[in-house]
């Protein structure tokens, strides 16, 4: 089954003196781990400009140990979390990807999906002249940076220009040895901050990432913007003109982001508690105890306890030395985390009626698969309610949105899927509702995989034929 997987997160930090960037970069990242947990690199450069890029399979704690405590201090670094899909979870397509050529030397960490990315490598692969080292759409951004670096000599300028050849999602960090440069598509589908540490500027996936290394948040990049930063602090702007497509992918909101960041503008944990009071008022039920899915189910639980005044108790208890399930690579793998993810709490829950509250429904299986045992556990009734509406199409610009035949509302109605999955009762979360969360914060969301309508057009996007990052 191929998969679109763009959880990615990325980040970078740019300095006048030296400083430990390196072990910045991995604490961030460490703060990040949620948005990828296959692989991940942090690049930097010497003083006398050599880039050195250490990057593997695994998880943060594990790659950078012996890495951050021998690299001495240096004034800029990038590093990048990956999620890759099966098969092509190598070293050589972790990022960030490296580029030493004589008109430009950088490292890239990207995070979205690049929908002509097929079409572009094609292009390039006929030209003549490009080898391809990975098979991430990451590189064709590189290849492209370099084809603009020969023309214009200028990086702001060859970055500013990729960006209007790129279509889809894209987040960008790229550091040379004396700048380093954040980029976000002109539709804002990937979330991007600003903030500084001291002296320092730092660019990140999510707020959270500043927090963990004590930086300030700043601002978040703009849709369509390019901002430069100098290693004296100078700091450039530069805007694409056409914004008008904007949409966060609201599923940022939903799943991906951390509850403690706030993405344009947005608490996520607010936008969460808002889901589930919106959720009571729109199909109030009579309840014992109100539990949320750890961990993204939790927030939006509580959210129905407060509108509703049913009591929030802990319906699970977690392994949390697993990972998220929804990103394992392959189905057997994401029911096999579920199985021995969470464990119901028997005492808390046992002869009553619960209201359990989830983030989605995807496929199906890790619905099914939580009420099965909550049911032998002598739990008496089980109503479980969405953060979201149905997911009914796929998504071209970064998230793991099956194609339309896994979708489970895309082929059954909620009534079916409620049966399905043995629950008493089932809602979803009206898409009217989860608008308004972003209207009253001006920022539209994209919601293409549960309408179909998407900011941008998709004809010919498909499914690429080679990994993404």
């Amino acid at each position: 089954m191929r998969k679109i997987n763009e959880e990615c997160g990325i980040f970078g930090v740019i300095g006048a003196e030296p400083m430990p960037a390196a072990g910045y970069t991995a604490s961030a990242l460490l703060a990040l781990q949620h948005r990828g947990q296959e692989g991940a690199g942090i690049a930097t450069f010497y003083s006398d400009d050599t880039l050195v890029c250490h990057k593997n399979v695994g998880l943060v704690n594990d790659i950078f140990g012996d890495f951050t405590r021998h690299v001495p201090n240096t004034h800029v670094a990038v590093g990048h979390v990956r999620y890759s899909t099966t098969g092509n979870n190598t070293v050589e397509n972790t990022q960030p990807i490296e580029t030493v050529h004589s008109r430009l030397t950088c490292a890239l960490a990207h995070n979205g999906n690049i929908t002509n990315a097929a079409k572009l490598r094609g292009q390039m692969i006929n030209q003549g002249g490009k080898v391809f080292h990975t098979t991430n759409d990451s590189e064709i951004i590189n290849m492209l940076l370099i084809e603009q670096m020969i023309r214009c000599g200028n990086i702001e300028k060859a970055v500013f220009q990729v960006m209007n050849i790129l279509e889809g999602a894209f987040s960008l960090v790229i550091a040379t040895p004396d700048k380093l440069i954040a980029a976000r598509d002109k539709c804002g589908f990937r979330p991007l901050c600003m903030g500084k540490l001291g002296n320092a500027t730092v660019f990140a996936s999510e707020s959270c990432a500043l927090d963990c290394i004590g930086a300030t948040f700043v601002r978040d990049v703009e849709a369509g913007e390019l901002v430069s930063v100098d290693l004296s602090g100078k700091v450039t702007s530069m805007h694409q003109k056409d914004t008008s497509c904007r949409g966060l992918c609201v599923f940022e909101l939903i799943y991906i982001a951390r509850s403690d960041s706030f993405i344009d503008g947005m608490s996520v944990y607010n936008a969460r508690l808002e889901m589930g009071r919106a959720l009571f008022r729109q199909r109030p039920v009579e309840a014992d105890f109100v539990c949320g899915v750890p961990d993204s189910g939790l927030d939006a639980a509580l959210g129905y306890s407060l509108e509703s005044g049913i009591p929030f108790v802990p319906a699970f208890v977690k392994n949390r030395y697993m990972g998220r399930s929804f990103i394992q690579p392959s189905q057997a793998s994401r029911e096999h985390t579920v199985n021995i993810k969470l464990n119901p709490l028997r005492a808390q829950i046992e002869g009553k009626r619960i209201v359990l509250v989830d983030d989605s429904i995807v496929r199906g299986t890790t619905s099914e698969r939580m009420i099965a045992p909550l049911r032998h556990m002598g739990v008496k009734e089980v109503h479980l309610r969405i953060s979201s509406p149905p997911f009914k199409y796929p998504c071209y610009f970064g998230t793991d949105i099956d194609s339309t035949e896994n979708l489970i509302a895309n082929h059954m109605s909620v009534d079916e899927i409620c049966k399905k999955i043995g629950a008493d009762s089932l809602e979803y979360l009206d898409l009217d509702n989860l608008r308004a969360i972003g209207k009253a914060h001006n920022a539209p969301f994209c919601t293409g995989c549960f309408t179909g309508q998407y900011p941008i057009p998709v004809v010919g996007c498909g499914k690429h034929t080679f990994d993404d990052n």
